[in-house]
């Protein structure tokens, strides 16, 4: 069945698997884009958020290229700044907590590891929210509706959590993999928000 599907929105004259590496292709040049738009520090969220929404594009078969995407990342960028503040607050939380559990204090492995699973949960709820951007769209309204549907649907939590750890993986063995990767966690992000819509 799922292949009829994917034929049926296939341009017409290309063929199924030449549709599908032309995708997976978009996925790791999206990638790169999205780790330029990252060199901002606190643009990560509205790098996301482009990414997707240009994949979006490309999976519906709608014009845009590399000026939308960056129209896109000057629009999310605009709230979503703040969102990339804090989330690096977050993570200086979970590394100070880290740090307690590892200089032995009283309780610190414990309070390491709730700090762990939380920032994991907060990533996947920014991934989740930067698939559902769009422009107009209130950063933190976004990210309370995400956080709901990161517990809600465990399941695609947790293949975003796989993807991260693919990033993570890529990262370690040949540093250079894990730009275009990125673009295949956004692709995940964008299917998990459809996936969990069409449920």
């Amino acid at each position: 069945m799922a292949p009829a599907r994917v034929r049926a929105g296939a341009p017409r004259g290309e063929s199924v698997p030449a549709e599908r590496f032309a995708l997976f292709a978009e996925c790791l040049l999206t990638g790169v884009w999205i780790a330029v738009a990252c060199l901002g520090v606190v643009t990560y969220p509205a790098a996301f958020a482009a990414g997707a929404r240009h994949l979006r594009r490309r999976i519906a078969h709608e014009g845009g290229g590399r000026r939308e995407f960056a129209a896109d990342f000057r629009a999310a960028v605009r709230g979503g700044w703040l969102a990339g503040l804090a989330g690096w607050a977050a993570a200086a939380v979970v590394w100070a907590d880290v740090q307690a559990a590892r200089a032995g204090i009283p309780g610190g492995p414990p309070a390491g590891a709730v700090g762990l699973f939380a920032l994991i949960g907060l990533v996947v709820a920014g991934l989740r929210a930067a698939a559902a951007w769009t422009p107009g769209a209130r950063w933190r309204a976004l990210l309370a509706e995400a956080g709901r549907r990161t517990v809600l649907d465990p399941a695609g939590s947790f293949l975003l959590v796989g993807g991260l750890a693919v990033v993570a993986l890529s990262a370690w063995f040949v540093a250079p993999l894990a730009v275009p990767v990125l673009g295949a966690v956004a692709a995940a992000a964008v299917a998990v928000e459809e996936r969990h819509r069409h449920h």
